[in-house]
């Protein structure tokens, strides 16, 4: 079914709008993959807010244009979705690599952050990035760390002090 002009300006401005908001992209070879498993992939993303959208890879170099993701548009041939993170950066890695490991159909073909292009390859380092909320938690570790210590320190001079006090008492009875 053909798309009208006004629907591929409408669907560029929708993806442009996303991209400009993303903090990471990644684009995947969908070739062979089922309608049912495409909605499973899309219900997955949608849990874990990422946008997920299959275009025309015209309509993508278009929609990419003046955002960071502007580096992708070389790679944009064949059969590719889009998933952009929206939440945290390895939102859409995290869901992309999570289900090529149950279907070998979906090839990651590009990563995209910070405005960098990088190989498919490092998919596995972008998923790997910690949520805000992990983040945040070991952020409030390393701050909590040094305190923790130096009260523990200062609490074990009172207590090395009644210990030894405690071996004199207990060498004195004994004698």
């Amino acid at each position: 079914m053909a798309i009208s002009l006004e629907q591929k300006k409408a669907m560029t401005a929708e993806v442009n709008a996303i991209a400009q908001a993303a903090y990471a992209a990644v684009a995947a070879e969908y070739r062979g993959i089922k309608a049912t498993e495409m909605d499973s992939l899309r219900s997955e993303a949608r849990k874990q807010g990422v946008y997920l959208r299959v275009v025309k890879n015209s309509i993508a170099r278009r929609a990419v244009q003046g955002t960071d993701f502007e580096c992708m548009t070389e790679g944009f041939n064949g059969p590719l979705l889009l998933a952009f993170s929206q939440e945290d950066p390895g939102a859409a890695a995290r869901v992309l690599k999570d289900f090529g490991k149950q279907n070998d159909k979906l090839v990651p073909k590009m990563v995209s952050l910070g405005g960098k292009l990088y190989p498919a390859s490092e998919i596995d380092r972008l998923a790997s990035l910690p949520t805000r909320e992990e983040a945040l938690s070991i952020l409030l570790a390393t701050m909590r760390a040094p305190v923790q210590k130096l009260a523990t320190t200062l609490n074990e001079v009172p207590g090395k002090l009644v210990r030894t006090l405690a071996a004199v008492r207990d060498a004195k009875e004994a004698a």
